[in-house]
């Protein structure tokens, strides 16, 4: 079996085009994430970033539903223990759930075909950009369960839509339309009702035809890891990166393809 094929309940796996589609697929409970999904997420994404059939991931969900959240078991049982039996991070990590998305070089990019809840939110916030259908929707959901913003939302959300913006959505656990969401910032698209999918595909295949799996993936570091630098250090890193990359094959590549008006033949990103 492919190390890109998942054989975990609840999550489906597979490739076209260059694009790894992850497929949430428990529709009957409005594809509440258990364990196993949220530990297969992660396998996956993770071969794929060394896989050089991967050019991006997309993340989406069966039935009407995006993602409602953690399965209200493991919640219910991690309230009953104290916390006790709450999901444990590896030493070093950090303790959030899909964290790991940011970290992946390759873009992840988000189809909400639903709603997206508590946990399923996190997950669509933690993708690089959301394609959402006109009929999808968003709540942050942790105020009414008692919870305080998780998994690094109160660091994301006031540098995506603002401070206020960000205490207002998660203080009163509103829930947003689609087009809400985008006139915010938390969603850069909206499409007709069940073309999100598609929307994605051809937005990856556009980029797959013009440009560098390298050079997505050193800006996507760049614009993550220059949110805590200054200014200075900012510039300096791109400065370091841009000497580094004089030595790649694409940038060669590049000049020659826009000199003879032909496409761009850059090498795969297998994230080393």
């Amino acid at each position: 079996m492919s190390a890109l094929s998942s054989n975990a309940a609840g999550l489906d796996a597979r490739i076209e085009d260059g694009l790894l589609i992850l497929t949430l697929d428990r529709p009957e409970v409005l594809n509440a994430l258990t364990r196993e999904m949220i530990d297969e997420l992660r396998r996956l994404t993770d071969a794929a970033e060394n896989d050089p059939e991967v050019f991006a991931i997309a993340i989406t969900g069966a039935g009407r539903a995006f993602c409602s959240g953690l399965d209200i078991s493991l919640l219910a049982a991690a309230a009953e223990s104290g916390g006790s039996s709450a999901r444990q991070f590896p030493e070093g990590e950090i303790p959030g759930l899909f964290v790991h998305l940011l970290a992946c070089s390759k873009p992840v990019v988000c189809a909400l075909n639903g709603v997206a809840a508590v946990g399923g939110f996190v997950l669509a916030m933690m993708c690089d950009l959301r394609f959402a259908s006109e009929n999808a929707s968003l709540t942050a959901g942790f105020s009414n369960r008692g919870l305080p913003a998780e998994h690094g939302t109160s660091w994301l959300l006031p540098r995506r839509i603002g401070t206020a913006r960000a205490l207002d959505f998660m203080w009163t656990s509103a829930k947003i339309s689609a087009t809400e969401a985008q006139e915010i910032g938390l969603v850069e698209h909206v499409v007709p009702a069940g073309t999100e999918l598609n929307a994605v595909k051809a937005y990856v295949a556009d980029l797959k035809a013009r440009v560098s799996p390298r050079a997505l993936a050193m800006i996507k570091q760049q614009v993550y890891g220059h949110l805590d630098l200054g200014f200075r250090a900012a510039v300096e890193d791109s400065f370091a990166r841009a000497l580094a990359g004089l030595k790649h094959p694409d940038i060669g590549e590049g000049a020659r393809a826009f000199m003879e008006k032909r496409p761009p033949r850059f090498l795969p990103w297998t994230g080393e």
